[in-house]
């Protein structure tokens, strides 16, 4: 039996269409030097308290069945960095020592999960538990695809303490660039090769891909004069090539964006240089509170935090919505200093503001020399 989070395609589309839209967006670059990253956007309806959370390898870490027992037992072998949720030692984005890099996403009205059984029981875990055994777990894309075609893990709708039923798919990055995207489809884990490096929420990735048929005609270049029996039409000004972007917050729009500028960006050279623009590019997707509401309840959506992972250097970049300072945990770092204990780092900060009215230029920089 399958335990649906939708029963029906018709009430999957409704639920998709007035469920809070918790619109998060994940994006991959590549750098010239042979960088590899991955950023995404975090959002959604009330505050996930998350810190950062650091779990060393060698971690004794279980799953969460749906009436409270224990699912699956394991022992990390490799330790993580990452952002975590309301005080529980999950992962809701990260990376590893490895270099293998995790994001949860939310995927309502599509998710579907097994009924727990006495032959699943020992491999189940709850969907926000799915992170901490991915990166505990492996080193690369392969493996862990090796491991889900064999059954390694089975999520089970165990509900997430502060709020209910979490119904999430999945983006994995490994340092070698290879990317996939899993979702629980029919009451198994469904793994999509993501060679575009993107994602959103609902509905099922393959939908968003044909829905990328609908935009071929996106151009980063500008659109040359018509010229219709005499009256000369030209574009208004730059950008005309990108005209029918879609540019709202749903899933399917933001999917589309998200392809249209990771696709246009200039390569960077450094691991540097990429995460900034993986920065930039998340600027985006940006949502200012307010903007999206909850109709029923009043509550507000928005970007808590922002992450990008350096799945090279082996580094974890955030900001928040009260800090947009860009802030950075060395995986290696924060493994040593952790003395093999789970320890977290407090995310929230107050944004500062850098009063340079009197910090004039001297000598050559006046002049503009040396810049």
């Amino acid at each position: 039996m399958i335990r649906k989070v939708a029963t029906s395609a018709l009430i999957a589309a409704f639920t998709f269409a007035t469920t809070p839209g918790f619109a998060c967006t994940g994006i991959s670059l590549n750098a010239k030097d042979g960088t590899m990253v991955r950023g995404r956007t975090m959002e959604f309806g009330f505050p996930l308290s998350s810190n950062v959370i650091v779990i060393p390898a060698g971690t004794a870490m279980t799953g969460t069945l749906p009436d409270g027992k224990q699912g699956i037992f394991y022992t990390t072998k490799y330790a993580m960095v990452g952002a975590n949720a309301v005080g529980q030692n999950v992962i809701m984005d990260g990376l590893n020592d490895q270099g293998l890099s995790f994001g949860l996403f939310y995927f309502p009205g599509f998710a579907e999960y097994p009924a727990v059984t006495a032959e699943n029981s020992g491999k189940a875990m709850a969907p926000f538990e799915f992170g901490a055994w991915v990166l505990g777990n492996f080193a690369s894309v392969d493996e862990l695809k090796a491991s889900l075609a064999e059954s390694g893990a089975v999520l089970v709708d165990t509900p997430a303490p502060g709020f209910g039923s979490s119904p999430s798919h999945y983006f994995v990055r490994d340092k070698s660039g290879k990317s996939i995207v899993i979702e629980p489809l029919g009451g198994i884990l469904k793994v999509f090769d993501a060679p575009l490096g993107v994602v959103t929420n609902a509905p099922s990735y393959d939908w968003h891909l044909t829905n990328l048929r609908n935009y071929v005609n996106l151009s980063v270049t500008g659109v040359p004069p018509l010229d219709l029996d005499g009256v000369k039409l030209a574009q208004l000004g730059q950008g005309a090539g990108m005209h029918g972007l879609p540019g709202d917050f749903t899933p399917p729009s933001r999917f589309v964006r998200a392809v249209a500028f990771t696709q246009s960006e200039l390569p960077s050279a450094t691991a540097d240089d990429a995460v900034l623009a993986a920065f930039h590019i998340l600027n985006q997707f940006d949502i200012p509170k307010g903007s999206v509401r909850d109709k029923t309840d009043g509550g507000l959506e928005l970007t808590q935090w922002t992450t990008v992972s350096d799945t090279k250097n082996l580094r974890w970049y955030f900001k928040t919505y009260d800090d947009q300072t860009i802030r950075v945990v060395d995986v290696k770092k924060a493994v040593y200093a952790a003395k093999g204990e789970i320890r977290t780092i407090k995310m929230e900060s107050e944004q500062p503001i850098v009063d340079i009215s009197t910090n004039f230029m001297t000598g050559k920089q006046a002049d503009g020399a040396g810049q």
